[in-house]
């Protein structure tokens, strides 16, 4: 490619000014617009420099515009070429070679006569074909096309019409500033007419704002008090709750929701330190913190205990010069809402938590599963199973403290504080539960089994909580899967995937060795027979099909095992694991010898990753997959049934040194392995062990034909590597990796 010159392209700037964006969809709109004119420009082989090294394409978004600045565009197009298939020549001529109606009306549609089409040969015979070739338009022509199919495509559930025209867009839009280098770019994006006129901040900068070229737009809003990279508005509002929290002496507490909720709020973050009556401190601090972060998009501060103190920061989009009166706005706006979430509290604590159970038979659950109370009911009998046979584990669990925290895990969302504030569910059902003298294993049981919340949380820290977030999610899943509800596509409404995941971890990080298969069936036990009616689909006739409860149990069993399992593939990539690994694993599902626990599953997984460090792996795993492929390929002949080739092995049919030799190694190698998995289950060793066969079955298929004359030697061969599948598959199906 020749050298590039500045009279090739320039940088190029686009931007839409708005009325205030919804802060949770600035980020993915300005994503989804800068996606947008890049597919416009390369959709139209527009060169944008990415090719040379030129830097990244950048987004820029602040609650009042959306922005895609690119460093280097080109000037035009490159020159069009097109070619359109035509009809076969048989067809396109008639017996006397001249055209046919088909062949004309192709040349009309094209724009050209009939002599100027080419033919040219296919796999389906020579055809007609229309070349052509057009110089390319100049990048500023296309560009309000491209602008307008990016806006089009952005994800807006419910655009918005403002003023006499048709156009609509997530907010009303009242600028537009298209550059091309220092060249305004000429045309009409929803009504508006591109300039180089943009809008620095409200207030500090209320005058339009001139921007002489592409490239001096970011700094000239930076001078104008808008700070329109969201990575450095970020920084920024950080750096400013930072500086404000050391002034005030505390610790803030600044999650990146409640940043990014700040940064699209602001233009120009400043942050000021207030405070509120430290009576309000009597109040749960989980309920204030909610109250600051959600409602008002404050910092709360902690103290060196980490208790909340009576301090906390607002972020205004303001450089004051009265910072006071802001911080008493502040003030003056948080009283209320704390006041309303004291009085909740205090009127919440007058009623025994246990004495709301009653009430929840007439809360509806799910149609066909019940009221809450009932949902209650059958999560408490699996967590009574669920302890008891952690308990025979040697696990010090309390099977009483299990069934009473799974009678009042939904108490709480009667209370007043839960009713105003959702999002403390289990929160408030601790604070309740122990206020009234349940035990605290019990009380902190009705906060965790909710855990994990969200992806980054923690699982259940005490074992009643593990035990009853087990047990709840269990019950979920079997009630829901048989309403037939599960999920589809992206639709998830009551939250499996999520749930299927947090039982998996629940299992896995709590070192929990239950049988999953079992506590299922178990918990479709408990679901009644009218809910596995309401999740039949009628037929073709529309009829309902006739309803086999015990199989139905079965079937979804399996399903909700397998479900539960496919959650946790993206949990081991995110850890490091190959896709692979797994699938080697998981195979192991299909064998006899199905696994019993998800722990299990966790011991195996790792076990093939370190198996996969050691220098015989990949050897081995290439002789697994050519003896799971012999196996295979004798089996589909019809010459050995698989219970034939397992019978055994005759050590006086093993003819060949090399044969000799691996069987005294196989026996060797699993007599060793299978103690190892039996006695420690440390399936890392038992692969280490069974490494050592390498050598002797790279020897094998070296000197033994496996395929004999001899029908009885052939079938002992096949039977020799049977018992090999066999003993790697005992831990996983190394074939696959």
């Amino acid at each position: 490619m020749a050298e590039r010159t500045e009279i090739d392209g320039k940088p190029l700037l686009i931007e839409i000014g708005t009325e205030e964006l919804p802060i949770h969809a600035i980020d993915e709109l300005a994503r989804a617009f800068a996606d947008g004119v890049l597919r416009g420009l390369q959709g139209r082989q527009i060169d944008i420099g990415q090719r040379v090294g030129d830097r990244e394409p950048r987004v820029y978004c602040t609650p009042r515009r959306l922005a895609v600045y690119l460093p280097w565009v080109a000037a035009t197009q490159p020159t069009q070429r097109a070619e359109v298939l035509g009809p076969a020549v048989s067809v396109g001529l008639d017996a006397n070679g001249q055209p046919t109606p088909a062949l004309q009306g192709f040349a009309a549609r094209n724009g050209v006569e009939v002599a100027q089409l080419e033919r040219i040969a296919t796999d389906k015979g020579e055809r007609f074909v229309c070349r052509s070739v057009k110089p390319g338009q100049p990048t500023a022509a296309l560009l309000p096309e491209i602008v307008a199919e990016a806006l089009q495509a952005l994800p807006i559930p419910k655009p918005m019409r403002w003023g006499a025209h048709a156009h609509a867009f997530v907010r009303p839009a009242h600028w537009l500033v298209m550059l091309h280098g220092d060249q305004v770019v000429e045309g009409e994006v929803l009504g508006l007419k591109a300039d180089r006129m943009s809008r620095g901040h409200r207030f500090h900068a209320p005058k339009p704002l001139w921007i002489t070229d592409a490239g001096a737009w970011l700094q000239a809003l930076r001078d104008a008090k808008v700070l329109a990279d969201p990575v450095e508005r970020r920084e920024r509002v950080r750096a400013e709750v930072e500086r404000v929290a050391a002034a005030l002496g505390g610790t803030p507490s600044l999650p990146a929701a409640l940043l990014d909720e700040i940064a699209n709020l602001t233009e120009w973050p400043v942050a000021i330190g207030c405070a509120f009556e430290r009576e309000f401190l009597a109040v749960p601090q989980e309920a204030l913190v909610m109250t600051m972060e959600t409602n008002q998009k404050f910092v709360p501060l902690f103290d060196a205990e980490g208790r909340l103190s009576e301090r906390f920061i607002g972020v205004a989009n303001i450089d004051s010069k009265d910072a006071a009166q802001i911080r008493r706005g502040y003030e003056r706006v948080i009283r209320p809402r704390f006041a309303d979430a004291r009085f909740f509290f205090d009127e919440d604590r007058k009623t025994p938590l246990a004495d709301y159970r009653e009430a929840l038979r007439s809360v509806t659950y799910q149609q066909a599963l019940g009221s809450v109370w009932d949902k209650c009911a059958r999560v408490a009998e699996l967590a009574r199973g669920i302890a008891n046979r952690l308990r025979d584990q040697g696990l010090a669990i309390d099977t009483a403290q299990a069934v009473r925290a799974a009678e009042l895990s939904k108490c709480d969302l009667l209370t007043r504080m839960v009713g105003e504030f959702p999002e403390l569910q289990g929160v408030m059902g601790r604070y309740y539960a122990a206020a009234h003298g349940e035990p605290a294993e019990v009380a902190q049981a009705l906060d965790e089994f909710y855990m994990p919340r969200q992806a980054g949380d923690g699982i259940a820290r005490g074992a009643v909580g593990r035990a009853l977030a087990v047990a709840e999610r269990l019950d979920t899943l079997a009630g829901i899967f048989a309403v037939g509800l599960k999920p589809s596509g992206n639709k998830d409404p009551f939250a499996l995937r999520r749930a299927a995941l947090g039982l998996a971890r629940t299992l896995i990080e709590g070192g929990l060795e239950l049988d999953l298969r079992a506590h299922l069936v178990e918990a479709l036990e408990l679901i009644p027979e009218t809910a596995f009616a309401a999740g039949l689909r009628p037929g073709k006739d529309g009829k309902a099909p006739a309803l086999d409860v015990g199989a139905r149990r079965r079937e979804l069993a399996e399903e909700i095992y397998l479900f539960v399992r496919e959650r946790l593939r993206g949990y081991y990539l995110e850890q490091g694991f190959g896709a692979e690994q797994f699938e080697a694993v998981a195979a192991l599902d299909d064998e006899p010898f199905a696994l019993a626990s998800l722990l299990d599953f966790d011991r195996r997984l790792r076990a093939v990753a370190e198996f996969g460090k050691l220098p015989e792996a990949a050897a081995l795993a290439a002789a697994n997959k050519r003896v799971a492929n012999i196996l295979r390929k004798e089996q589909e002949r019809g010459a050995y049934a698989q219970g034939e080739i397992a019978m055994g092995v005759d050590p006086d049919l093993l003819r060949e040194p090399a044969e000799q030799a691996l069987w005294s190694a196989l026996e060797a190698a699993r007599g060793d392995a299978v103690t190892i998995m039996r006695e420690r289950r440390d399936y890392a060793a038992a692969l280490a062990r069974l490494a050592a066969l390498q050598a002797p079955i790279d020897r094998f298929f070296d000197e033994v034909m496996v395929v004999a004359e001899d029908l009885a030697v052939r079938a002992n061969r096949l039977a020799l590597l049977a018992h090999i599948r066999a003993l790697f598959n005992a831990v996983a199906d190394i074939a696959r990796l």
